[in-house]
């Protein structure tokens, strides 16, 4: 290919001249094309090439560039094979060389040489579409490599690749790791000993790094079934990091089935940009730093970060400037500083009013003002880039007011600018719609419905049926007073709402409790449900609207539990507040369909509706569902299990003590799963476990581990007595059910687990804030970014752990329906499941969507598509052979999707299978017939007769001149017949519904059998079966139509008694040509003309297939029926077996895709029609008799098929990458030593 002219220093070194002229010189590598790898000196070359990541390993021919007095050379074009580069070093002597000798000046001569590569360059691209990139050169020639060292099609995007050493047992092997989206590879080439390794992301089960002794710096990569080291990186963390996050995009897939879109709207690079990476690369890089920063501010998953700069920031409350970051995105400016907990800070960009550049100052440099709609201003400072930072936020600004008022025009929003201005004068959080802080008095909340055709409850359950205490000074309520106040001035010093200033003593105030009235508002605020809310107005009303009278699995379970939430509380003994409930819980369903609704969410979702809005409490369940506790309440609560993996692993950094015993007893697993899907609601005290949900929404994640860690450390003796997991669970049963909140202003509610236990010794009270302040001293040092890198390596282990067990219970499911060992079924389902992904890899003919559907049984999960069945046909059935492979998995493929969605799922696929390989004769061959009958019969089709009938038929009334034939093996078959016949008594039902085979079908099964023994070492015996069973089966079609007509065959030529003295009347001949035009149609053409023929014309026509045989062999006749019928009737065939005719003979070339039936001569003296014989037909019975008549073909169809041996080659294929065709003779395969 040609290339952006580059100059070359040294032109001859390690490069063999092989053709030269005044201006230009083709060179090959040393070592490429010659027998032997050109000696020692081609394998130090071609090890250089690897270890160097030359690129002359992929190119080994290049075009120089020279002129005559210079010394200076310049790569116009490479390529990989010699056919190439000749072809343009060709055009250069015809188009170039004259033109050159004009010019005089060399300069010239240089310029206009780089121009016209460079323009032929540009209109390359320009024909074939090729766009522009940020890809350096040297990156797309890494790509070329890696597409043609592993065979990846172009659909497969390399990220990455890296210089490393592999450990190939002992002997590092120096050399280079791939790292693309769905796969991770290395190759190396060291003195002709060849390494290559491909992995799939989603194959691997462990990535760690680790150290030893002599290679502090280590890669472990485990799979199933092997370890592989990699070391030697020069920048390990970067290759590290990449990895988890494709591995985890991995993961990602198998769990949700979404493969990877990259991000087309990532800004280009600037030119002068010190470090050039793929394109690829920085998206990822883009989403994992936009993924960190959602995660610390909680902010809507479609958040994508712009930005980052270090600033100051002026904290009024301790008159100073606080060192730190700002980060700018698409719609908010949030800000957080150095020393953790200090301060942070989240401005949504559509509370900005105004943001100005202040003047500089030594003591204030490049400052940046912000102010809010709730008239607070924001003072940064330090800002490196002020100029750009502030056109950027100007952009987003723009794009935000545009996205308002267009919102405001959909949802027919008519706020008048006076409404707007005494929003920005309250002091409260000013959203859409306006939000404010509950601090009023309860007899001032609106307790009614809105009036919707959706009816959403629009104040809280605990408003409607909280019970205050008699007493007027209760102390608790004096506290809970008190409490408010606290926060009350909190806002007035560090500001309210969503901008308020969150520092040290925001979190204190949330460890002492969040006040009753305040909860649900802070909830929102901390947990930043609040921001999806006010930018999705309308929307849950719109959910409960159209989902209102729906009815799916979802529904169903939750009626089921809507009366098992919070039964104890009053607010859920009425239909007021279940009808609530119904309604977050179903519109949430029909918000994710992936999750629709998972045991647990009731009882969170009912605590949250306690204390919010309904429109409120669904969007807090989104944002628990979807952000704070992600997968936790999917159909396999993967989240729930990967973080039990991660408290395990805690447990034993954290109570080592405790962790042996804890893991004999088994009661890790079984209390983590209880407390972190209800976050303690449905273990502890209702007034307790809300204090424990106030912590959570402000703290994460990070809170349920160490609170789950303090109550195992509160009784590490206790446990460490218990003699089973019953025994432990009580402890911990009774100590949780002894967490009390004597600050709690609530009537006290009896907690469903202590109800159920019979208290002989009660455990002394436990408070809530004691526990938590405890958590906090002794476990505080857990962190959220430790968190994720534990859940990243037990998400590796859960997800591969459920796979493998979704694998044992498909196998144990269908084990007893097919003949397949266990092994075998194990490793079909890997190589299916693999044929799934590949598709969601490279794309098929149907979505990932269609093809994966959670709520359907793990059976049939998986399906694949016609393409991906295809290869796989190819792969592992035995009848796969010849060009007719393709129709054939057509047609099975056709007959297994039983539903007709063009879609096969595990089983089916599986059931064609096991019937093709290890199925007896009759099921083998039924199999076969039911691939090429019509998927709808007739329902008046005629029942077909047994096989017995059927080979009397044939043995009474066949022509004398063609029964000789057979006659050699009727007395060696017919006790086999019988016995056959008495076999299948059982089974004479099913075989009766089977319907006749017409005679189009027949042509195309005629065509399957003569292309299924292509590759077979009996083919010729196999082909000379066959033309007999084909005779047999014509001959009996021909009879079997004759008694079918003989009832309705009055007409004025014929009489009745004249019909049975046709069935042993020879049958005039009718030639004809078989033409298929595509792939699946077939036509029988003939001439225009017909002529009626007597019986004393009538002859014998021969047919052969294309392979040599003598005369004297068994071969298929063709013959025609004409019964003087008119032009319209129509015409049938037969073939015969009888002795040879050489004048009248027909030449079959092969039965295949091209055949062509010919007569030699009496062409015009034959009766011809357009259209086949509907008349003509045989049944299965039929078609089997027949066929025993041919023991090569039972001994085909009866021979043992080794599956295994088809699963190891399909592997093998598999492993080698999917190679493609390419115009090189370098082929890698012939350097391997």
């Amino acid at each position: 290919m040609w290339v952006n002219p580059e100059e070359v220093l040294l032109a001859n070194a390690l490069w063999i001249t092989e053709r030269a002229n005044p201006y230009f010189i083709l060179q090959r590598r040393k070592g490429h094309g010659s027998r032997g790898g050109g000696g020692l000196a081609g394998l130090l070359v071609g090890t250089l090439d690897v270890v160097l990541d030359s690129s002359a390993r992929v190119a080994p021919y290049r075009i120089l560039y020279q002129t005559p007095d210079s010394l200076t050379y310049w790569t116009i074009a490479c390529g990989g094979s010699r056919r190439e580069v000749t072809e343009h070093w060709e055009w250069l002597e015809v188009n170039l060389l004259q033109t050159l000798s004009i010019f005089e000046n060399e300069n010239d001569i240089t310029t206009f040489v780089k121009g016209k590569v460079q323009g032929i360059i540009a209109e390359y691209n320009k024909i074939n579409g090729v766009k522009e990139d940020d890809d350096t050169d040297k990156f797309k020639e890494a790509i070329v490599k890696f597409h043609k060292l592993f065979g990846m099609p172009e659909e497969e995007k390399l990220v990455n690749y890296y210089s490393c050493s592999y450990w190939k047992g002992r002997v590092p092997r120096q050399g280079w790791m791939y790292l693309s989206i769905n796969h991770l590879c290395f190759y190396s080439f060291l003195l002709g000993k060849e390494a290559k390794l491909v992995i799939r992301w989603v194959d691997i089960t462990q990535l760690e790094k680790t150290a030893t002794l002599l290679l502090p710096d280590m890669i472990k990569v485990s799979t199933r079934s092997s370890e592989h080291f990699f070391s030697v990186f020069l920048n390990i963390s970067e290759t590290f990091k990449l990895m988890e996050q494709l591995a985890n995009i991995a993961m990602r897939q198998l769990l949700d089935n979404e493969g990877f879109e990259q991000d087309r709207s990532l800004p280009k690079l600037k030119k002068k940009s010190p470090k050039k990476v793929s394109a690829l690369k920085r998206d990822l890089d883009a989403r994992a730093k936009s993924e960190r920063y959602r995660a610390l501010f909680r902010l809507p998953k479609d958040e994508k970060l712009d930005g980052h700069t270090d600033c100051t920031l002026w904290t009024p409350f301790s008159k100073r400037h606080i060192v730190g970051q700002m980060f700018v995105s698409t719609n908010y400016i949030c800000f957080t500083s150095k020393e953790e907990n200090l301060c942070s800070l989240i401005i949504p960009l559509r509370e900005v009013t105004i943001v100005e550049k202040a003047d500089s100052s030594s003591v204030l440099p490049s400052p940046l003002s912000i102010s809010t709609k709730n008239r607070m201003t924001f003072l940064f400072a330090n800002l490196k880039d002020r100029d750009f930072l502030v056109q950027r936020i100007s952009d987003f600004l723009q794009q935000t007011t545009m996205k308002m008022y267009f919102d405001k025009d959909i949802s027919g929003s008519n706020s008048s600018i006076e409404e707007e201005a005494d929003s920005r004068a309250t002091g409260f959080v000013s959203c859409s719609p306006p939000q404010r802080l509950r601090v009023e008095a309860d007899g001032d909340r609106h307790v009614n419905l809105n009036g919707n055709s959706a009816p959403t409850a629009t104040q809280t359950l605990m408003t409607m049926y909280r019970r205050r205490s008699p007493e007027e000074f209760n102390p608790k309520l004096a506290k809970e007073f008190l409490k408010e106040q606290a926060w009350k001035i909190h806002f007035q010093e560090y500001g309210q709402g969503i901008c308020m200033y969150r520092t040290q003593k925001t979190r204190d105030l949330v460890l002492k409790g969040i006040p009753e009235s305040m909860r649900g508002d802070l909830w929102l605020l901390f947990s930043g449900a609040i921001n999806e809310m006010a930018t999705h107005p309308g929307y849950y009303e719109e959910l409960v609207e159209k989902s209102m009278g729906q009815y799916n699995l979802a529904t169903e379970e939750i009626e089921r539990d809507l009366h098992r939430s919070l039964p104890e509380h009053p607010a859920f003994q009425n239909d007021i507040g279940i009808s609530a409930l119904r309604r977050v819980l179903t519109a949430y369903a029909f918000r994710n369909p992936n999750i629709g609704y998972c045991q647990a969410m009731n009882i969170v979702t009912s605590v949250l509706l306690l204390y919010a809005k309904e429109e409120e409490a669904f969007w807090l369940l989104v944002a628990l569902c979807e952000r704070m506790l992600p997968d936790y309440y999917n159909t396999r609560v993967v989240g729930a299990l990967v973080d039990q993996g991660v408290f395990e692993e805690l447990a034993h950094d954290y109570v080592p003590q405790l962790y042996d015993c804890m893991q004999d007893l088994g009661v890790i697993s079984t209390i983590s799963l209880s407390w972190f899907l209800t976050l303690f609601l449905s273990v502890m005290p209702f007034e307790s476990a809300v204090v424990v949900v106030d912590c959570f929404f402000y703290e994460g994640i990070k809170v349920i581990f160490q609170l789950a860690l303090a109550v195992l450390e509160a009784n590490v003796d206790k446990l460490l007595n218990c003699k089973d997991d019953g025994e432990a669970m009580t402890v911990l049963g009774k100590y949780l059910d002894s967490v009390s909140n004597k600050d709690s202003t609530l009537p006290p509610i009896p907690h469903l687990h202590s109800l159920l236990l019979d208290d002989v010794e009660p455990y002394p009270e436990v408070d809530i804030f004691a526990l938590i302040a405890s958590s906090y001293q002794k476990f505080g040092s857990i962190r959220a970014d430790l968190i994720e890198q534990m859940r990243f390596k037990q998400r590796l282990k859960v997800i591969q752990t459920l796979e493998d067990t979704t694998k044992r219970n498909v196998v144990r499911t269908i084990l007893t329906d097919t003949a397949f060992t266990i092994v075998e079924l194990e490793e079909l389902y890997a190589l299916f499941k693999a044929e799934h992904l590949t598709s969601c890899y490279w794309g098929g003919t149907s979505s990932s969507i269609e093809r994966h559907d959670p709520s359907l049984p793990y059976l049939e999960q998986y399906r694949i598509d016609f393409q991906q069945f295809k290869s796989m046909f190819a792969l592992l059935f035995p009848w796969a052979c010849g060009t007719h492979t393709d129709i054939m998995a057509f047609r099975l493929f056709r007959l297994l999707d039983e539903n007709g969605d063009d879609l096969i799922n595990f089983r089916e696929f599986v059931s064609g299978l096991s019937t093709a390989c290890h199925g007896d004769l009759t099921e083998k061959l039924k199999l076969l017939y039911r691939m090429h009958i019509l998927p709808d019969p007739a329902p008046d089709q005629e029942e077909p007769d047994s096989a017995f009938e059927a080979t009397q038929y044939f043995f009474e009334d066949i022509a004398p001149e063609c029964s000789h034939v057979v006659k050699k093996t009727i007395q060696d078959n017919r006790n086999y017949l019988q016995i056959w016949t008495q076999e299948n008594q059982t089974r004479h039902k099913e075989n009766k519904e089977l319907p006749k085979l017409n005679q189009g079908q027949f042509i195309e099964l005629c065509k399957t059998m003569y292309n299924m023994f292509s590759e077979d070492p009996r083919e010729q015996e196999l082909y000379h079966a066959t033309a007999a069973v084909t005779s047999l089966l014509l001959e009996i079609g021909e009879v079997g139509k004759l008694f079918s007509m003989q009832p309705s065959e009055e007409t004025p030529s014929h009489s009745s008694k004249e019909a049975p003295s046709k069935i042993h009347e020879k049958k005039p001949v009718q030639p004809f040509q078989y033409v298929e035009s595509e792939a699946f149609s077939t036509n029988l053409v003939s001439s225009d003309h017909s002529e009626e023929i007597h019986s004393d014309q009538m002859e014998e026509v021969k047919l052969e297939d294309s392979s040599p045989r003598d005369n004297g062999a068994c071969s298929s006749m063709l013959i025609s029926d004409d019964e003087t019928k008119d032009d319209s009737s129509m015409s049938s065939y037969s073939v015969l077996s009888a002795g040879s005719h050489d004048d009248d003979k027909l030449q079959c070339e092969d039965i295949g895709d091209d055949t062509i039936l010919v007569r030699s001569r009496h062409k015009a003296s034959l009766p011809v029609s357009t259209s086949l014989d509907q008349d003509w037909a045989v049944t299965f019975e039929q078609f089997l008799a027949s066929l025993l008549t041919e023991p090569a073909l039972v001994k085909y169809f009866e021979k043992p098929v080794s599956m295994m041996a088809r699963i190891t080659n399909a592997k093998n294929a598999r492993m080698m990458g999917r190679a493609f065709p390419s115009t090189s003779d370098y082929d890698i395969a012939t350097l391997s030593g």
